[in-house]
């Protein structure tokens, strides 16, 4: 693999499910140092496709290159250590405390973090050291959101995955979080893949918007490129629900109005 090989590959990534095909013959090629949003309606099967990559779902046909190994051929330890996973829901383990749901990545590849690691990794997110001994239950959903991040982040990842990671959020965490994902990939320099229904928080943090619908990639286009306009008609369904709701702020604003 050169410097100018992408990270990650999806060749011809088929999953059905029965006649159902989830993801139907999906290619493209991300590139190291890429922040990508996945985009789409509900069943559009953008989960399917991100859970293949460190195969959680396995393929029914094609195959997922990460570094130029298929992903289905690597140890199953050495692929985690090397992808980093936000779930949808966070999903900490509830009888853990902060420090053990971070540190549970390495500890199944044999490795044992120490108290500095577990602190500088919830600086990392901003959260105070004293966390690392309180329960998930005993957190805010952002902070557990937080400490999700954090335990992806553990193994100092080369990828980062992240499944719908604010959907369970309030709108002003969602958006803090997001700007501190954001940060944390170029701080890191991390090549980060997320799905997310949302176009606005897609537009916003990344580098490029891939629109997936039943199945199939049907657009791959920058967030620039999506405001002028481009990436076809479902891209741009998706892209007029925030520029809408921008334009009846704006109008509400001009006239002095409260929104309703």
């Amino acid at each position: 693999m050169t410097a100018t090989d992408p990270l990650l590959v999806f060749d011809a990534v088929t999953r059905a499910y029965g006649e159902v095909l989830a993801v139907a013959g999906v290619s493209c090629a991300i590139q190291s140092g890429s922040f990508v949003a996945l985009v789409g309606a509900s069943g559009s099967g953008k989960s399917t496709l991100l859970k293949m990559v460190n195969t959680l779902v396995e393929p029914t046909g094609g195959a997922v290159l990460f570094g130029g190994e298929d992903v289905s051929t690597l140890p199953p330890a050495r692929l985690r250590r090397r992808v980093g996973y936000v779930f949808q829901g966070i999903g900490l383990f509830p009888h853990m405390s902060v420090a053990e749901n971070i540190a549970i990545g390495p500890r199944l590849t044999g490795e044992k973090l120490g108290g500095e690691r577990i602190t500088e990794l919830l600086e990392l997110v901003e959260l105070e050291a004293g966390m690392a001994s309180r329960m998930p239950d005993e957190l805010s959903g952002g902070q557990r959101q937080r400490v999700g991040v954090a335990r992806a982040l553990a193994g100092g990842p080369e990828l980062l995955l992240m499944d719908e990671p604010f959907g369970a959020l309030d709108p002003l965490t969602r958006d803090a979080l997001g700007t501190k994902v954001r940060e944390l990939h170029e701080r890191l320099g991390l090549t980060t893949v997320m799905v997310t229904h949302d176009m606005a928080e897609a537009l916003l943090l990344a580098d490029r918007v891939l629109v997936m619908d039943t199945g199939k990639l049907v657009a791959d286009a920058t967030p620039r490129e999506l405001l002028a306009g481009e990436g076809g008609d479902i891209a741009q369904g998706l892209v007029a629900v925030p520029r809408q709701q921008a334009e009846r702020l704006a109008a509400l604003e001009s006239l002095g109005e409260t929104p309703r």
